[in-house]
């Protein structure tokens, strides 16, 4: 019976030495042997994987990307602003051994690497002026201080993906100066472009004021060059009519005289029975 017992122990023995030296790794993981506290050996690739049992334990890493909320940084921008910043930070490990080294886990490293990203905010955002987050600038800055950080995580074996600025605004009293600042520069933009508009306005006017001028001086020569060859073709045709039949034009221009000088507005003439004015209004 004591036989049994000892060989049922032993065999779970077995069992639990066997179970403890095999683990599987998953690929979304990589893994630190430790062997009395010290690494020993880095696992990457997934699989069965297998340690020394009792005298071997393991640390695993998550490959996959991760985030790093920073706490609302107070920056002054360039233009002396106070903004108040919301960054974060997106990172992944790629060497388990160095990050266990420099910062044991996930706690101690994001301990050290929130400071580290709350100085590249400050150093960075210091040299650009508060516009500038509003501007396409925005991109090229948050690639500075990715690179910034990057640099300075290096020897954590991790490597940022991307910085992001969440949130960028001001406080309460600077925002409201800053709005009727821009106010202001708005309401004097308008009113020097009121003021260009009306001078390209006067402009316009004078000019269609000088074609129209132009456009009546040159249509008035024009009708006294015309009316002038007008009154030349007419003289041209009476003088060539009077030299036909010179008693019908004096016939004609008898006529015209009447006409202007005989109106209807009860006016006498007085003239002789004999005036040769009158001669076609005698009797024959």
């Amino acid at each position: 019976m004591n036989r049994i017992l000892i060989g049922v122990v032993a065999s779970l023995f077995i069992l639990y030495v066997l179970l403890d030296g095999l683990y599987i790794l998953d690929q979304r993981k990589s893994a630190l042997v430790l062997q009395l506290g010290q690494p020993v050996k880095y696992e990457t690739e997934p699989g069965l994987k297998f340690k020394l049992p009792l005298l071997q334990n393991l640390i695993f890493f998550d490959k996959r990307i991760q985030n790093l909320a920073a706490d609302t940084t107070e920056v002054i921008a360039s233009d002396q602003k106070t903004m108040r910043v919301d960054a974060f930070t997106k990172y992944k490990i790629i060497d388990g051994l160095k990050f266990y080294q420099s910062a044991k886990d996930d706690r101690g490293f994001k301990a050290r690497l929130a400071p580290i990203l709350d100085s590249s905010l400050r150093q960075v955002l210091g040299g650009y002026q508060f516009r500038a987050l509003l501007s396409d600038d925005r991109a090229h800055i948050m690639v500075k201080i990715k690179d910034i950080v990057n640099k300075e995580a290096a020897d954590f074996g991790i490597q940022v993906i991307d910085v992001r600025i969440m949130r960028a605004d001001l406080p309460d009293k600077s925002r409201e100066a800053v709005y009727d600042r821009m106010r202001s520069e708005r309401e004097k933009e308008a009113k020097e472009i009121r003021a260009e508009g009306g001078e390209q306005a006067q402009k316009i006017i004078a000019t269609a004021e000088k074609d129209k001028l132009i456009l009546l001086a040159e249509a008035k020569k024009k009708g006294e060059i015309l009316r002038g060859e007008g009154d030349s073709e007419a003289i041209r045709s009476f003088a060539l009519s009077f030299g036909k039949d010179p008693e019908f034009f004096d016939f004609y221009r008898s006529l015209q005289a009447y006409r202007k000088s005989i109106s209807k507005d009860n006016s006498r003439v007085i003239l002789s029975t004999d005036s040769e004015f009158m001669k076609y209004f005698k009797k024959n």
